[in-house]
């Protein structure tokens, strides 16, 4: 995985935690996705389905519980940010706990992004993969 814009700069420390949420959104969908295709050869509507079963927030909500203790203290600070932003949005399928969660885990995955450090989403990917195995 390698950004596509790499030349394009932009101090992620200075984005608010909603644009880095989503950047991360994105980028989290695409490794879903990615996974799901490589997993098996399937209709659209399938892995659509499959791919929201894994991107929903309660889904996210889950995931950052389980690696939130192996983050750094870079990556748990623009979680707790992205988690304490006020959206303004209303969680339409979620608890309000888990959409906050949710947005403060695409936060990290945004950060880590648009930082260049694509083997430590890949990494945290992985942790979340091996939480998930029986979903």
């Amino acid at each position: 995985m390698e950004r596509f814009l790499s030349k394009t700069g932009v101090d992620a420390d200075l984005l608010s935690p909603l644009t880095l949420a989503f950047i991360g959104d994105t980028v989290y969908d695409l490794l879903v996705r990615e996974e799901i295709i490589c997993d098996a050869n399937r209709p659209a509507n399938d892995l659509h389905s499959l791919a929201v079963k894994k991107v929903k927030a309660s889904a996210q909500a889950k995931a950052i519980t389980e690696i939130l203790p192996l983050l750094t203290e870079k990556e748990q600070a623009v979680y707790k940010r992205g988690r304490n932003a006020k959206s303004g949005h209303i969680a339409k399928n979620a608890t309000t706990g888990d959409y906050h969660k949710a947005t403060g885990l695409e936060a990290v995955f945004g950060y880590l992004y648009l930082t260049n450090q694509l083997s430590r989403i890949v990494e945290l990917y992985e942790l979340i993969k091996g939480c998930n195995k029986d979903d």
